[in-house]
């Protein structure tokens, strides 16, 4: 979430006293042996990865050759988990920001359907697991709600569970905690971020109860931190420090995801701080003893 290099971003979660990490989906900017090296060095380990489904990628794509462009793209994240060591990659179907469907219903689900079970192919022979992670109505249209991604995964494969966000499901579900109940036995991945979508503890979400329920369903895994601090250009902004002018190294795909979340690249100062208080919200409720 934030302009910088593999390594920085490395340094400084290890730093803070996180254990693993869930790397970007962008298979053609990292070295693996490299990253690797890294991961070791500084004590981290690989938990999975997210699509970042952007331009052209969409896995319900009316033509074909999109579609078949997309599935390799999906199979590339697959192939950079399996080499760094990771557990599992979660999967957004369509095109975030796309608003208008490619074909009937019925049709972009089969679409959908025939090419994920292509990547579910690839993935079980990887040792890989799937999430299907659903994203509010703001970013797409198909998959927004863990129900929905539930019968999806369970067209796909019995072992295709599904990824649920804590700030996409305060949009969308109409109980958070049910929808995580539901849930129970495909939950293969959960990203962390508060309802404004700032670090956990800067919003008004119940963490504490986000983590019991998440203990009453069996999920023991990791908990991927997935902030994406909006951006306030206004003289009300109260981290009038945040905004990094003259970012470095973003990539095309960077700038663009970050900009259709309502975002820029934030100083690393401000980054900092966010990583910090969101292993400071969270790490001392999933260490307490059970029955605290």
């Amino acid at each position: 979430m934030r302009s910088e290099t593999i390594d920085t971003t490395i340094r400084r979660v290890s730093g803070l006293g996180y254990t693993k990490l869930e790397i970007a989906g962008s298979p053609e900017q990292y070295d693996t042996k490299h990253v690797r090296k890294l991961l070791k060095d500084y004590g981290l380990s690989c938990w999975g990865s997210v699509t970042l489904m952007l331009e052209d990628r969409n896995l319900l794509a009316k033509d074909e050759a999109q579609r078949e462009k997309s599935v390799q793209y999906v199979k590339d994240v697959v192939r950079m988990v399996k080499e760094l060591d990771g557990h599992m990659v979660s999967v957004v179907p369509g095109t975030v920001g796309k608003i208008v469907p490619d074909g009937r219903p019925e049709e972009e689900w089969q679409w959908a359907v025939e090419s994920l079970k292509e990547v579910y192919e690839y993935s079980e022979s990887s040792g890989i697991l799937l999430g299907i992670e659903p994203i509010n109505r703001f970013e797409t249209y198909f998959i927004n709600r863990g129900d929905q991604a539930l019968v999806l995964a369970e067209a796909v494969g019995p072992n295709c569970g599904v990824c649920l966000d804590t700030f996409h499901m305060n949009i969308e579900e109409d109980n958070l905690y049910d929808a995580i109940k539901r849930a129970k036995g495909k939950l293969v991945g959960f990203h962390v971020a508060d309802n404004n979508r700032m670090a956990p503890g800067m919003g008004t979400l119940d963490w504490s109860k986000i983590i019991d329920t998440l203990h009453e369903v069996g999920y023991d895994e990791v908990l991927s931190v997935e902030f994406c601090s909006p951006l306030d250009r206004t003289p009300a902004n109260p981290y009038p420090n945040s905004i990094d002018e003259n970012p470095e190294d973003l990539s095309r795909e960077q700038k663009k995801f970050l900009e259709d979340h309502g975002s820029t690249s934030v100083t690393d100062e401000f980054y900092t701080m966010l990583t910090r208080k969101s292993f400071e919200t969270l790490s001392k409720l999933i260490t307490l003893p059970k029955n605290y």
